[in-house]
């Protein structure tokens, strides 16, 4: 994993920098995967960790991804998050530290949690590239 932050800003966008390094936000229905529902897995842009599935995605309307579950909680840390004058959970990779976006508790499954998470933060690898990319094990899940 790369710690180092000159590195990081050379692999990553400016806006993938902004938002997994400096906490930032995309904008809604203007990012990558909002509207994406091929199957598939979201992977930490930064450490390549797994995070989401396809299958638990959805259109809440926000603009951003958003999912009922992690494919591991255990991949994930939730941290509370004070700024603009809100209270809210954020959610960040576990080994990479990145952010990736926020929780809330009014999804639809059965743990009433929506997982809105940037763009910036994930990337896609569809269902057909899983055994290539090295993420063959998450076949299981479709």
């Amino acid at each position: 994993m790369m710690n180092n932050k000159e590195e990081l800003k050379k692999k990553l966008s400016p806006v993938q920098y902004e938002v997994t390094q400096n906490n930032g936000t995309e904008p809604p229905f203007r990012n990558e995967y909002w509207d994406q529902f091929n199957d598939g897995i979201y992977v930490d842009v930064v450490s390549g960790e797994p995070l989401f599935s396809s299958k638990d995605k959805y259109d809440a309307g926000c603009g951003w991804p958003s999912f009922t579950k992690p494919i591991d909680k255990g991949e994930i840390e939730e941290k509370e998050d004070r700024s603009h004058f809100m209270v809210r959970t954020e959610v960040r990779s576990k080994h990479g530290d990145s952010h990736l976006g926020h929780v809330f508790n009014d999804g639809p499954g059965p743990e009433k949690l929506r997982y809105c998470i940037n763009s910036a933060a994930l990337r896609f690898i569809p269902y057909d590239k899983l055994e290539a990319e090295g993420y063959g094990s998450f076949k299981k899940l479709f």
